[in-house]
């Protein structure tokens, strides 16, 4: 199956500048194609995973990526789809990001030990060298003001007076276009892919190449992810979820998938795994003959938390996840302890409460919130509905010591099914 036909059964083509002779090139033999990622952040999020997993599903297919980080484009500032003037990075901060996002980018590709390995490089480094005059003589010429000004994301924001655009934000589009005139003149790169609001960047790259070097050159859009109730995907009521472990939790990150909406999930399986059609199919079968069982949820999950963080990751989501289903506590790292936490109800009490004697139970239910008094406490325990640190209680005498508390400080208390509270010692 060529790389067409693969992006379009998982409907990922938003549009193509000229999709016949797109094919005809690519039926000539490997093209070198191109995505740019401005580093906003010190970390990408969910939603940049559709353009990074189709240069890599073009790669897969004997096709040469380049993965552009942009530490020139970051510094001005996209206005595509934004309605206000972003706030510019300093320095800086711009140079931290662009070393994290450049580290999450060269995890997804091969770049070496393969035919058509991969590239990753940063814009700044062609553009930086240039001075304003050597920009507005050479590359500017070639840009209409009229043109430009009928581009969707620059219109908007001149309709707005409020809000307008600055010259720095309108003359983006340039650098994105001298990026694509670059890559093609020195790697031979005659395709860009992005987010269907890049097309009229994507746009003023192709006509600049053939106003410069007349030749063809070819622009793919891919879809803006929104969910099926029509918020934007990637947004939690947490914030936005990120790719890299010190902003989104494993557990967290694998968790945002296992709770996609039902509507959206073999959606999903289609744009951010690498599963076959059959699998996705039978995936999407057993999804409607059983939804309860939430199977196509779960493969999501596992899928994309191995992509992005790796098979051990998924195995320590897992049992993170077991926890609030009664799964066993034995040999549970601390780490993932803390992120189940982070998911119930917290009580703090000193560390003292638990020492000489211990801690009545039904005081303890009670004192978390588990148990509206002491007596209906007593009551659960004796039912046999109370588990803790994983482990049935029936014993409404029974009295919590230090030895009881997880890592030296945690105790992790259920009533009946899916009522969990974890008591903090501190």
């Amino acid at each position: 199956m060529g790389i067409i036909e693969e992006l379009e059964w998982r409907d990922l083509i938003s549009d193509c500048t000229d999709r016949e002779g797109l094919q005809e090139r690519l039926a000539k033999g490997p093209i070198t194609l191109y995505c740019g990622f401005d580093p906003t952040a010190d970390s990408l999020h969910v939603g940049s995973l559709v353009p990074l997993l189709a240069l890599r599903r073009f790669q897969l297919c004997g096709h040469h990526p380049i993965a552009v980080a942009g530490g020139a484009t970051g510094s001005i500032g996209d206005p595509s789809g934004k309605t206000a003037e972003r706030q510019l990075l300093t320095h800086e901060l711009l140079k931290a990001n662009i070393e994290g996002v450049k580290v999450q980018l060269g995890s997804f590709m091969e770049f070496e030990g393969v035919e058509n390995a991969a590239q990753l490089v940063d814009n700044a480094d062609w553009t930086a060298p240039l001075s304003f005059l050597d920009v507005l003589r050479d590359i500017g010429k070639h840009f209409k003001v009229n043109a430009m000004v009928s581009k969707e994301s620059v219109r908007a924001r001149m309709e707005d007076r409020d809000v307008g655009i600055s010259y720095t934000e309108f003359s983006y589009m340039i650098l994105q276009a001298l990026d694509f005139h670059h890559l093609c003149e020195t790697q031979d790169c005659e395709l860009q892919i992005g987010g269907s609001d890049q097309w009229g960047n994507i746009t003023a790259g192709i006509d600049l190449i053939h106003r410069k070097q007349n030749r063809q050159a070819y622009g793919l859009t891919l879809p803006l992810i929104t969910n099926a109730d029509g918020t934007k995907f990637g947004k939690t009521e947490s914030g936005a979820v990120w790719l890299d472990v010190n902003r989104t939790s494993i557990y967290q990150f694998y968790q945002f998938w296992v709770r996609v909406d039902d509507r959206d999930v073999v959606r999903y399986l289609k744009y951010f795994t690498f599963l076959s059609r059959d699998e996705v199919e039978e995936l999407a079968s057993q999804h409607e003959a059983e939804p309860h069982a939430r199977i196509a949820h779960k493969a999501l999950a596992r899928e994309v938390t191995a992509l992005v963080h790796g098979e051990e990751a998924v195995t320590e989501a897992i049992r993170a996840s077991e926890i609030l289903f009664g799964g066993e506590l034995e040999g549970i790292t601390e780490a993932t302890f803390r992120e189940v936490a982070g998911e119930v109800p917290t009580c703090e009490l000193s560390t003292d409460r638990f020492g000489g004697e211990g801690l009545w139970l039904p005081e303890l239910l009670h004192e978390a919130g588990l148990a509206q008094s002491r007596g209906q406490a007593r009551k659960d325990v004796k039912g046999g509905g109370v588990y803790v640190n994983g482990k049935r209680i029936d014993d409404e005498q029974h009295k919590l010591t230090a030895s009881d508390l997880m890592f030296g400080k945690y105790v992790l208390l259920r009533r009946g099914k899916r009522n969990y509270a974890v008591v903090i010692a501190g």
